[in-house]
């Protein structure tokens, strides 16, 4: 996560990653919000959260105000949009 804070190059995370650190259920419960499968939901995030945690973070520093809404409003945006 601190390379995707940070200025250089966003580090990759699998899906298996997104499972233990969110867990199963929570991953099980982002899926049926978005419609999907469990599986497809944690390759999704694995792919996004990487983008999402780069663009909040513009210049290696989390901006002031509310990070986690603007996260969530970015993230469903890309998941709904």
């Amino acid at each position: 996560m601190r390379s995707w804070i940070g200025t250089g190059q966003n580090q990759p995370v699998s899906a298996d990653q997104i499972h233990q650190v969110l867990g199963s259920d929570t991953v099980k419960e982002l899926a049926a919000k978005a419609g999907i499968d469990p599986t497809q939901a944690a390759s999704g995030l694995s792919e996004l959260l990487p983008q999402l945690v780069d663009k909040l973070t513009p210049g290696g520093q989390i901006p002031e105000g509310d990070l986690l809404s603007q996260g969530l409003g970015r993230l469903k945006g890309e998941l709904f949009g």
